[in-house]
């Protein structure tokens, strides 16, 4: 009996096998399962990339805007399943946690930069040519590895909520911010939530920063994706943990209020996300 890593479990679990990666034009050779060629990054990257999200969100503003406005709808639907007192110590996780699904919420994003990049006509339309990716099956396998982990972090969200200031359900809101922002409980909560958060925000960080872009451009297996953003995340780790702040942050941040505010960021980080691995994924 092994001890296996949460990566290697999450492909398992979810009975994907990596396909060999194609051979890589005037190489003249393909491994089994060698790792596409990794660069070095700087910061000032990251800043470069998000001009070009920006870039990419203004020459397809009616377009993208049509394709996200989805998104604030879903979150206003999350928010109203937790009005209930009951559900009240789960809206902040719910809007923070929404940065570990966000890979998969923009492969459509990653769709028109790429068509754009190749000079091809970019509508909304488009977006929906990733179900001919012949990466797609992998696509939604680590997609779906992406929703279990959101779901695990709402779980022990709750499960912290319930040690600490639980099990009885917040009185009122009024009571509630109070019991978290004033009271020792809800500084332990708060402490060892962030730590949690960190940590799954971590995994999907390691795993989605640039694997979803590199399934839909190379007709590559999960593990081997899985396996490449890792390696992104070795050899670049202060750039890829700031772009993680970033993304993480920018989300939070177009999650208040209402997540209206998802209809402008969640374009620009998913445009910008298909520019950093161009910039990562030789």
């Amino acid at each position: 009996m092994t001890i296996r890593n949460p990566v290697q479990w999450g492909v398992e679990h979810l009975g994907v096998k990596g396909k060999a990666a194609p051979p890589v034009a005037g190489s003249g050779q393909q491994a089994e399962l060698a790792l596409p060629e990794v660069r070095r990054i700087e910061v000032a990257d990251l800043l470069d990339a998000l001009t070009k999200g920006l870039d990419d969100f203004g020459a397809n503003r009616t377009d993208v805007l049509f394709l996200c406005v989805l998104y604030p709808l879903i979150g206003l639907v999350l928010a109203r399943m937790t009005a209930g007192y009951d559900m009240l110590p789960l809206l902040f996780p719910l809007a923070s946690g929404f940065a570990l699904v966000g890979p998969l919420a923009a492969v459509g994003l990653y769709e028109m930069s790429r068509r754009r990049e190749q000079g091809a006509p970019v509508s909304w339309v488009n977006t929906f040519g990733v179900v001919r990716s012949p990466s797609f099956g992998g696509i939604m396998m680590l997609g779906l590895l992406l929703i279990e982990v959101f779901v695990l972090w709402l779980m022990a969200a709750f499960a912290i909520y319930r040690v600490t200031l639980g099990p009885a359900p917040p009185a009122s809101v009024s009571a509630f911010v109070h019991d978290v922002l004033l009271t020792p409980a809800g500084w332990v909560m708060i402490g060892v939530g962030f730590a949690v958060g960190f940590l799954f925000a971590l995994f999907v960080l390691a795993v989605g920063a640039v694997s979803f872009p590199l399934q839909l451009d190379r007709n590559v297996g999960v593990e081997l994706a899985m396996r490449t953003s890792i390696r992104a995340m070795q050899v670049n780790p202060g750039p890829m943990a700031m772009w993680g702040l970033i993304v993480a942050g920018t989300l939070v941040a177009g999650s208040i209020p209402f997540f209206i505010g998802l209809i402008i960021t969640l374009p620009v980080l998913g445009h910008a996300t298909w520019h950093l691995y161009r910039k990562v994924i030789a």
